[in-house]
C-alpha cells in the first residue's frame, strides 16, 4: 500500500492546493498507470478533530488521513495518530515546543512523532544531533525521502539513517497539486485509518519509495 505521508493543503499558510485538487491529481496519476493509494494531510502547527475527509475519499477510493507538522526546539516533526489527549497536552501553535516532550506525549497517548526532512538546514533533526542534542531513544524512524528536498538534504538524511540505524518514511511535502505522490511510503499491510498507520509505522513494516517514472 502506497501512502504519501507528508502533504499540505490551503489550511497550511504556505500551500496553494485544496484537498479536492489533490484528489483530482491522484486520479490523473492513476490514469497514467501510477500507483498511489492515498495521502496524509500534515498541516503546519494545527489539527482539527472536526474535519473529516471520508466522504471525499470514498468517492474515489482514496485514503485520506490527518496528521500535523509541528515546529519544535529540535526541528520539524510529523505527527500521526493525533488524539484528543495529545492536543490537550500540547500547544500545536508553539514554534519552540520541546521535541522530547512531543515524542513522549505521542508515545503515551497512541501517536507517533517522526522527524521531518531531517537533513534540512535549520529545521532538520540531523543538525541538532550534530550539535550534541541527546535523548530521543524511542525515535526509530525519520523521513528518508522528501519531495521538496534541496540539494544535499537527502544525502544528509541518508547519512543520519545509516549512522543511527533509523527506518525511513517517504512523503512529497507537497504544497502544490502536481507534487503529491512524488515520494511515498510503501506499507506491507492495508491501512484504513490513523490507528492502522501508527501501528504499521511502529512495526517497521514499510519502506520509502519514489513515484515510479
Amino acid at each position: 500500500m502506497l501512502l504519501d505521508l507528508h502533504t499540505h493543503s490551503v489550511a497550511s499558510d504556505d500551500s496553494r492546493a485544496t484537498v479536492e485538487q489533490y484528489i483530482k491529481w491522484v486520479n490523473v496519476l492513476r490514469r497514467k498507470g501510477k500507483s498511489i493509494d492515498g495521502f496524509v494531510l500534515t498541516e503546519h502547527r494545527q489539527f482539527d478533530h472536526d474535519v473529516n475527509y471520508a466522504s471525499l475519499a470514498s468517492d474515489d477510493g482514496i485514503i485520506i488521513l490527518k496528521g500535523a507538522e509541528l515546529d519544535t526546539d529540535t526541528g520539524h516533526f510529523l505527527v500521526y495518530g493525533i488524539s484528543e489527549e495529545i492536543t490537550g497536552e500540547l500547544d500545536f501553535s508553539d514554534v519552540n515546543m520541546s521535541a522530547q516532550n512531543l515524542v513522549d506525549i505521542c508515545d503515551t497517548y497512541g501517536g507517533i512523532a517522526i522527524p521531518a526532512h531531517p537533513g534540512r538546514a535549520g529545521i532538520g533533526f540531523a543538525e541538532y544531533l550534530d550539535r550534541g542534542v541527546t535523548g530521543f531513544e524511542t525515535v526509530k524512524s525519520v523521513e528518508q525521502l522528501n519531495g521538496s528536498n534541496r540539494p544535499g538534504e537527502g544525502e544528509k538524511a541518508e547519512s543520519l539513517i545509516k549512522a543511527k540505524g533509523y527506518l525511513g518514511t517517504g512523503g512529497s511535502d507537497a504544497h502544490i497539486v502536481s507534487a503529491i505522490g512524488t515520494c511515498m511510503t510503501s506499507f506491507e499491510k492495508e491501512i484504513k485509518n490513523e490507528s492502522d498507520l501508527v501501528q504499521e509505522l511502529r512495526s517497521g513494516r514499510f519502506t520509502a519509495v519514489r513515484l515510479e517514472s
